[in-house]
């Protein structure tokens, strides 16, 4: 017998009220890219570059749950998932990012929360996953100040139309690696480069989190109000103190530097000197709107890095040792380490933050090949790699560590940005020729799991 027959895992371990979900995101399974009236991304214009997603594949259709959304939901409730994260396309909603609004938009999500609940399932919405409307970066997108007014407008009208039905709310999506890949190295839509654009991003990005934070709080009764990060278990290389510093410059970067503005503890500067540049771009008034007395947070966690100084590297100094230059044993078909461990460092780290009420794994999963044989979908990598990070989350539960919820990433394959659909998240599999579903031993291991009563 192997391991995942054997073990003792089950949910009853982990309390009554720990939360159990799956998350999604809309530009990765709507499709319907200009359907009843929505405007153009950030994300529609990139992919239709030539060379910036893999095999030149597209979100033109995804996973259409634009048109299989009851389908699909049907499928969250066989799976006994009880809460689903997912994301409102802001060009849905207002398509040139401000108004006006576009009441097809409305209705198609106020759809998809009345059909959520009919089926007794709790919708959690995520105002902001990356899809920025087009017209806006036209205008400088998130490296415009005035990018908080139109977040906000946006979240107003958002809190307005759902927020009766919608009572939990995550205000961003992981603004470190939208920002870094979107504004900084230009591998992520929009496709800019350079410190100038990242610092201004990142400043303008916290404090439109803090905005929406506070229009939700102001116009939605009972607000269960969070935001999420990724985060991920840096160690260094080796025991040299260049590598040490470069560890803790990196840890600074992907780890502290959105988090502990919204926290009230401003940004991390003493730890990552570059930091200092974002004085060109604070006003006074700013100070005052860094933080947001948040009901939870969101942790997004994959893999950890192990990096080495690098004087090759500008402003961060240091480089990442890859999972293949280290002979890593088993890594993801994103070529990420799998080590479970890590998600048990990432919570003890941040439950050192006195001003964090509530912890939730908003996001973890992998990326394994699929075999799809007889009608029957095996994947044994990806059972492995839930049922040990559940351990990691139930001995930090164990140890009194802050940990309150865990949602899957991700209810079916959908396109994973610059990767297209090369690389499979999915509990649940798609023939993106067919979009036929058919749920993987992963999504059937994870339904017993949360069996009423297991």
């Amino acid at each position: 017998m192997n391991k995942l027959e054997t073990s003792f895992l089950h949910k009853d371990l982990f309390g009554e009220d720990f939360l159990w979900g799956i998350s999604t995101a809309a530009f990765q399974i709507e499709g319907a890219h200009d359907t009843d009236g929505k405007g153009t991304s950030i994300w529609d214009v990139f992919t239709a570059q030539k060379g910036k997603i893999k095999n030149g594949h597209h979100a033109i259709d995804a996973c259409d749950f634009y048109n299989s959304y009851k389908n699909d939901i049907a499928l969250v409730r066989e799976l006994n998932i009880p809460n689903f994260r997912f994301s409102i396309s802001w060009t849905r909603i207002m398509p040139t990012g401000v108004h006006p609004v576009n009441q097809s938009g409305i209705e198609y999500y106020n759809k998809v929360i009345d059909f959520l609940l009919e089926c007794g399932i709790e919708p959690w919405v995520t105002l902001y996953h990356w899809d920025l409307p087009h017209d806006l970066e036209i205008k400088g997108g998130w490296t415009n100040r005035e990018s908080i007014k139109w977040f906000s407008d946006y979240t107003a009208i958002c809190a307005e139309n759902f927020g009766d039905r919608v009572k939990n709310w995550m205000v961003m999506n992981e603004p470190s690696v939208f920002t870094g890949a979107g504004y900084f190295l230009g591998i992520h839509a929009p496709g800019k480069k350079g410190i100038t654009n990242y610092l201004k991003a990142m400043h303008f990005v916290t404090l439109s989190t803090t905005a929406g934070a506070k229009i939700l709080r102001d116009k939605v009764s009972d607000a269960n109000i969070g935001t999420t990060f990724s985060c991920t278990h840096i160690e260094p290389a080796t025991e040299k103190k260049a590598d040490i510093r470069a560890a803790k410059r990196v840890d600074t970067l992907l780890n502290r530097t959105f988090i502990e503005p919204i926290l009230g503890l401003g940004y991390p500067v003493d730890d990552l000197p570059v930091l200092k540049k974002l004085k060109n771009y604070i006003l006074e008034e700013d100070k005052d709107n860094l933080a947001f007395n948040f009901d939870f947070i969101g942790l997004q966690y994959y893999t950890r890095e192990i990096v080495k100084a690098s004087i090759l590297i500008p402003y961060i100094g240091a480089q990442q040792v890859s999972a293949e230059k280290r002979k890593v044993a088993v890594t993801t078909d994103m070529g990420w380490e799998v080590y479970p461990p890590a998600l048990h460092h990432i919570l003890t780290k941040f439950n050192e933050y006195k001003g964090i009420k509530k912890i939730l794994i908003t996001e973890n999963g992998a990326a394994f090949p699929d075999i799809v044989t007889n009608g029957k979908v095996y994947d044994i990598h990806r059972r492995q790699y839930l049922q040990d990070h559940l351990e990691q989350i139930l001995k930090a539960r164990k140890e009194g560590l802050k940990v309150d919820g865990y949602f899957v990433w991700s209810l079916t394959d959908n396109f994973e940005w610059a990767e297209g659909y090369n690389a499979r998240f999915g509990l649940i599999h798609v023939d993106f020729e067919t979009q036929q579903r058919t749920i993987k031993q992963s999504g059937l291991w994870f339904r017993d799991f949360l069996a009423p009563n297991s």
